[in-house]
């Protein structure tokens, strides 16, 4: 029985959440993304591997290098969930400044 990992589960790590913001820009090799983090390379490896798991990464063989790139699908999945979320907060926020300018403290 082959589980998938839970995209929320994976970018729950700030580890995954900064190789993310690496790739962002370009495809990196593992080596290239493991030579920004103080872990042992197995250690990113594993993380490249939950990422690709969620397809929140994407592999790329170019000759003998394996190259990862961010998925622009599946991270729209993502804000596209959380969207709802930032209005309501953007709603309650504005609400609050609204107050706040309106407030006139009793003398």
């Amino acid at each position: 029985m082959n589980l998938r990992r839970d995209v929320f589960q994976a970018i729950a790590d700030p580890t995954r959440r900064a190789i993310l913001v690496l790739v962002a820009s370009q495809a990196m090799t593992a080596g290239a993304i493991a030579s920004n983090f103080d872990t042992a390379r197995p250690t990113v490896s594993k993380h490249l591997q939950i990422l690709t798991e969620c397809e929140l990464l994407k592999q790329e063989q170019n000759g003998r290098e394996i190259y990862y790139h961010l998925n622009p699908k599946k991270m729209k999945e993502i804000a596209d969930f959380i969207e709802p979320f930032r209005q309501l907060w953007d709603d309650r926020f504005n609400k609050l400044e609204s107050i706040m300018k309106n407030y006139k403290p009793k003398k």
